[in-house]
């Protein structure tokens, strides 16, 4: 699903919200949920999932085009885990 999609459907089922509102929701909680993340917080949507910040290690990679030896710096990485209700949603479909 894109943000558009997603946009779309909540203007479709809500009709009181115009087009433009449906994309201030959207925008909303997509920033909700990035300015939480950049500040080392956890969110959690019951019966959805949960994001939180994963940290990789520095290491050594490979230009592939070359076949050089490259360092990686450490980084933070968004990650994502399936609520259970969503779990068995998918699972059971």
């Amino acid at each position: 699903m894109t943000r558009s999609e997603l946009v779309y459907r909540l203007h479709s089922r809500v009709p009181t919200l115009t087009h433009d509102d449906a994309k201030s929701v959207a925008d909303v909680i997509i920033e909700a949920i990035t300015s939480s993340l950049v500040a080392d917080s956890r969110i959690e949507i019951r019966g959805f999932g949960s994001f939180s910040l994963s940290y990789r290690q520095p290491r050594v990679g490979r230009n592939p085009k070359s076949g050089e030896s490259v360092q990686v710096p450490g980084k933070y990485v968004p990650y994502f885990k399936a609520g259970k209700e969503m779990r068995e949603g998918v699972n059971s479909r």
